[in-house]
């Protein structure tokens, strides 16, 4: 009879459970040790933003009780337990018990860290004051429930405009709260989003009643005489604040590894190869901790999300189990729910294809989520970005009130086979009225770069006819769109001109062919109908708005506002 393998697994919240429990499943004899710092194992942390407003419970985020995995799964559960050192020679990991500083030492065969990540939290004066937090685990959250019921100034600031600071500023906003979120950068959602559909998160936002300040530096907090957080400081000027939470991000919790002579990445995770191993070939990391390939950049890159760790964790149990799984990257997937908008990202944005070198055509689609005709679609906006020359998909953001996660699964699909715009046009997406159009939003949206592509369809964003209004240029703003959808809702702008799509031929006349012209309607369908129509009549200066009037994030005017 083999001797038994000894499998250690440090860290208990995503990727080292379902490592150890993968492992259990493929080995039945192999003697099993998780070890946890906190009380609870297998934690839902990505719920903890709802947690906060009572929409889930703490029981909803334990996925699997300490009992389960030692009943079930017949393994040592060592909560409450913190792993200190790792004695890579002998095979040894030496452990603290928390509560009693009780020392000692486990053999493995196998290792398993996942260690996840430590919140980023700035060595700001005031950052120890009572009412801070950041929410990374449930401790986190029920602490700052506790602060809660003592609380009666009911301000909250954010500082951080990222997925889980967004989340947070929804759940406080429907607990009563008056929210203030600060951002460094110019937008929500920076790391993801780019500026003309953040800007739809933006304008969301504030009508949920969220004060948003951008371009913000936190230089320090301030507290009353019995330690709780009043202010927080930016520079001499402070926002009132009964509390504060930090939402700048995380670091890994690679130094464990580090001390045990493990090999670092440039990115400051734990460096891994395809099948999780460490520069230690007994020793396997994953999760929040590790460094994974960006499959479009092909660089190392950090992306501490649990649906990527769970995906580490399945692979690390095949593999201390004998198995040769590899994991081959991520494409950046990530989506949110802010109020009642949904948000969903996948692959590089503007700036990071820019960044990475590549030459880059965009697209932007406003559309609605199913067809017209069936009742109730709602509205999304899909801006694509593709190589130029190659048309091979880069990334895709989606948003708004309608179905915006779908598209996102579909475009990281579509990333991770490395497909062009071409495949995408002809991917055979499901149709029913209820569920979509003919033609998927996406499918338009690749049309368009493929338009851009072939000569047919010329385009300007909104920033760069914002800037020609502002700075008075000389050109055409013509307005397809009826007078009665002009009534409701235009740009103001005295280069503006209306003249309504089925009357354009016959009324062209009264434009001038050399000047330049650029066309609008409600979501660009029409516009790009007029530039093809004058291209085609001679008119040598013609482009449309991107996105046209549903994805203007500037002020719009109706006419009631002007009389």
């Amino acid at each position: 009879m083999s001797e038994q393998k000894k499998i250690v697994v440090i860290g208990g919240t995503a990727c080292g459970p379902k490592a150890a429990a993968r492992a259990r499943r493929l080995d039945q004899a192999a003697k099993i040790t998780i070890i946890e710092q906190r009380e609870n194992l297998s934690t839902a942390t990505c719920g903890l933003p709802y947690f906060l407003s009572g929409a889930v419970r703490e029981r909803d985020l334990v996925a699997r009780g300490t009992d389960y995995f030692r009943k079930v799964f017949d393994m040592t559960v060592l909560t409450g337990i913190k792993a200190i050192k790792i004695d890579r020679q002998s095979r040894q990991v030496e452990v603290v018990e928390i509560k009693t500083d009780k020392h000692q030492t486990l053999d493995y065969d196998k290792l398993v860290i996942a260690t996840g990540t430590t919140p980023t939290v700035p060595n700001w004066e005031g950052k120890d004051l009572k009412g801070i937090f950041t929410l990374s685990n449930i401790p986190d959250a029920s602490g700052i429930l506790k602060h809660i019921a003592t609380l009666k100034n009911k301000e909250a600031v954010i500082v951080g405009a990222g997925l889980i600071g967004l989340e947070a500023a929804e759940n406080l906003v429907t607990m009563g709260f008056k929210v203030t979120v600060l951002e460094a950068l110019g937008w929500p959602l920076p790391a993801l989003l780019d500026e003309e559909i953040a800007a739809q998160v933006e304008k969301h936002l504030i009508a949920k009643g969220v004060n948003l300040k951008f371009g913000q530096r936190v230089t320090g907090f301030k507290g009353d005489a019995e330690g709780n957080v009043n202010k927080v400081m930016l520079g001499e000027a402070g926002i009132n604040a009964g509390l504060v939470i930090l939402s700048l991000g995380v670091k890994p919790n690679a130094a464990l590894a580090k001390e045990a002579g493990i090999e670092i990445g440039a990115t400051g995770g734990i460096a891994v190869n395809e099948y999780l191993q460490t520069s230690d070939p007994d020793i396997y990391a994953g999760g929040d901790c590790v460094e994974v390939v960006n499959l479009l950049t092909k660089k190392k890159t950090l992306v501490p999300l649990g649906s990527t760790a769970n995906k580490h964790g399945r692979i690390i149990g095949t593999n201390v189990t004998g198995g040769k799984d590899k994991f081959p990257g991520v494409v950046g997937t990530g989506v949110v729910k802010i109020f009642d908008y949904n948000v969903g990202r996948a692959g590089l944005n503007e700036k990071q294809a820019t960044d990475a070198g590549y030459d880059i055509v965009t697209s932007l689609a406003p559309s609605s989520d199913h067809a017209g005709y069936y009742p109730n679609p709602k509205s999304i906006m899909i801006k694509l970005i593709a190589e130029k020359g190659s048309g091979r998909l880069l990334g895709g953001q989606v948003i708004g009130p309608g179905d915006a996660v779908k598209r996102t699964d579909v475009l990281a699909t579509a990333l991770t086979l490395g497909m062009t715009v071409e495949d995408l046009a002809n991917t055979d997406l499901g149709y029913a009225p209820p569920y979509n159009s003919a033609m998927d939003p996406l499918h338009h949206a690749a049309n368009i770069i493929r338009n851009k592509e072939a000569g047919y369809a010329k385009s300007i964003t909104a920033r760069e006819v914002k800037t020609k209004i502002d700075n008075g240029e000389k050109f055409v703003l013509l307005d397809v769109r009826s007078m009665e959808e002009w009534r409701a809702v235009h740009i103001e702008a005295p280069q503006l001109k209306l003249l309504p799509l089925p009357i354009l031929r016959e009324k062209m006349n009264e434009l001038n062919k050399d000047d330049d012209i650029i066309v609008l309607c409600q979501a660009s369908i029409r516009a790009y109908q007029a530039q093809r129509i004058l291209t085609g009549a001679g008119f040598k200066n013609v482009k449309f708005l991107d996105g046209s009037i549903a994805a203007w994030p500037y002020e719009l005017t109706t006419a009631s506002k002007k009389s």
